[in-house]
């Protein structure tokens, strides 16, 4: 039986709000809930306001026997239901393009794009996104026939970790590190995102740190940010930061754009100083923070809007 309120109507309590009240709110607590809600006869009379203007066809968001908006936001980590209620009332939400402003539209969070103040929501719990910091000697790949070990393991060891995912879940790693570069690497089942993140056109800033042969020279720093040419053209440095240095070898951290294969490497030997370890720490908003090697976790809601903002999604 759900919550009883003074009048013993229970029917004014829906299953979503049940959800959020708990089986034995009390009296208490349903009048905090009733003061924040939208009213039942606003909710009505927004509804069929929808019905009276709604362009129909393909461009109508609202699904008939789909859920409603604001559970699905709050779902989806965005705030809690109250909140995006006023998010959507405020004009800050679109379905499918269309921005609307009825909290109790209904929707179908796997097939329609729900977005907020532009960015896009993930409602579909199938995607997953996870950030790994790759040991050296693991192959940036899923299968390796030479029987090396490859990324797909900690792929696995994360769904098997988590019951609640399912096993059939099919991640893969966007874009590479070379077998002996370690740090943060991405392993997702976001088609979009993973795409985007991969493309030349949307590029986005990596930040490398470097242990390299030698005593790095001031003039190095500012030659990689002007520029040198490789084998398969010009590339230069956003930032060149010489973190220690030392005859016996240095600390250097660069952050570039260039996607190329093994860019980092191949500059810093361009100018003397062969890398004899490289960690990638950051990639865009992203950075490596605590996570050890051979340590994966899932991307928070808030990073993957940061990412999705920086590929513009």
């Amino acid at each position: 039986m759900g919550p009883v309120g003074e009048l013993g109507a229970e029917e004014f309590y829906d299953d979503d709000d049940v959800e959020d009240l708990g089986e034995d709110a009390g009296a208490k607590a349903l009048a905090a809930f009733d003061s924040e809600a939208v009213a039942e006869d606003e909710e009505t009379r927004m509804l069929a306001e929808r019905a009276r203007t709604a362009r129909g066809g393909a461009d109508d968001p609202h699904v008939v026997g789909g859920q409603r908006l604001q559970k699905v936001l709050a779902h989806a980590g965005v705030a809690s239901r109250r909140v995006c209620e006023a998010m959507i009332a405020a004009g800050r939400v679109s379905v499918g393009g269309v921005v609307v402003t009825e909290p109790g539209l209904r929707v179908d969070p796997l097939n329609q794009e729900i977005r907020v103040d532009g960015s896009r929501v993930l409602t579909d719990p199938g995607l997953l996104t996870l950030v790994l910091h790759k040991p050296a000697g693991v192959v940036t790949t899923m299968e390796d026939p030479q029987g090396r070990p490859t990324v797909a393991r900690y792929a696995r060891d994360y769904l098997a970790d988590h019951s609640e995912l399912s096993p059939a879940t099919r991640l893969v790693h966007v874009g590479r590190l070379d077998t002996q570069t370690e740090g943060l690497l991405l392993l997702s089942n976001d088609g979009e995102l993973s795409h985007r993140l991969m493309h030349p056109r949307f590029e986005i800033a990596k930040t490398y740190v470097a242990v390299v042969e030698g005593e790095v020279e001031r003039w190095v720093p500012r030659r990689l940010r002007q520029g040198i040419e490789l084998d398969d053209g010009p590339v230069q440095a956003d930032r060149v930061t010489v973190k220690d240095t030392s005859a016996r070898g240095s600390i250097v951290e660069v952050t570039l754009h260039c996607g190329r294969n093994r860019v980092v490497r191949r500059m810093l030997d361009a100018v003397g100083h062969p890398v004899t370890r490289l960690v990638r720490t950051r990639l865009g908003p992203l950075g490596l923070g605590r996570l050890a090697p051979g340590q994966v976790r899932a991307l928070t809601q808030d990073e993957v809007a940061a990412l999705q903002r920086e590929v513009g999604l």
